[in-house]
């Protein structure tokens, strides 16, 4: 019995095995290798390199497929840290989850045996890759509603024309391009009304994101990834396939603005690239 309680919880806390001096990732559920390659703070190109992937593979990876991690995690530590306090309710999964690591990464950069209790007022080190994370808020680790208004990013935008021709994930009134720390843009729209999806790709991340809604990010072949921000609601979940035209949720009301604004950013090979000009289906 203690043979299999021991296999049991190794299955279900830990992703990662070492095996000599070569890290192995096994895919679970809600994986994604833009997520393993974000995990551990290495390159999603070198994950495919490594592995003898193409684009086209990171659509078909299963649940158990083992995945090679590159050395240069093995050698050297995660860009920085940030420092997340443990509120009241709050899962070591949760946490890891809205941060968008492996529960095994949050554990060894903190130290953590599996037994250990989590508790309200601990303070955990998350590690961050070189693209930085956005700050997520306690309500977003157990899965419930954030206060958008409480810590939310200071924005600096510039309003351009909008060019009619471009097609935008809703009914552009106005076009904004954020100037401060974030790429992309502002659309405004309808309060409501339907966000859809601009090209084919995979949910990698779903959820609230404080100062900015509910928040999809899509990851899409060619190392794209998608993020629309300023949902009220979401219409997917991480792992959804969804088409171009697909309604990825409902348009909300920004706490800051007062208005109903999505946030639009593009980038490629985690680069921000100019959203009129990301690939439309």
């Amino acid at each position: 019995m203690r043979v299999r309680n021991s296999f049991f919880y190794l299955l279900l806390f830990s992703a990662v095995f070492i095996f000599a001096e070569e890290t192995v990732h096994v895919i679970q559920r809600g994986d994604t290798i833009y997520s393993i390659a974000r995990s551990y703070g290495v390159r999603v190109e070198d994950v495919l390199s490594l592995n003898g992937m193409t684009d086209a593979d990171v659509l078909r990876i299963q649940v158990g497929q083992r995945i090679k991690i590159p050395e240069s995690f093995q050698t050297s530590a995660p860009a920085a840290f940030k420092e997340h306090r443990v509120a009241k309710g709050e899962t070591f999964y949760g946490i890891a989850r809205a941060y968008g690591i492996t529960l095994q990464t949050l554990r060894n950069a903190n130290k953590i045996a599996e037994n250990y209790v989590l508790k309200a007022g601990d303070v955990l080190r998350i590690p961050l890759p070189a693209a930085a994370i956005p700050e997520v808020s306690a309500a977003a680790t157990q899965g419930g509603h954030s206060n958008p208004a409480a810590g939310v990013v200071t924005r600096s935008m510039e309003t351009r024309q909008v060019d009619t021709s471009i097609l935008w994930p809703v009914r552009a009134q106005e076009v904004s391009y954020m100037t401060g720390k974030l790429n992309g843009v502002v659309v405004l729209g309808e309060k409501s009304e339907s966000i859809r999806n601009l090209v084919p790709g995979t949910v990698v991340s779903a959820g609230p994101y404080r100062g900015f809604g509910k928040v999809a990010i899509i990851q899409v072949t060619g190392g794209y990834l998608y993020v629309y921000g300023g949902c009220e609601s979401l219409s997917v979940k991480i792992g959804d396939r969804v088409a171009s035209g697909t309604e990825l949720g409902k348009l909300g009301i920004d706490a800051v603005s007062e208005k109903p604004q999505l946030f639009f950013l593009v980038y490629r090979n985690n680069n921000p690239i100019d959203p009129a000009h990301a690939p439309r289906a």
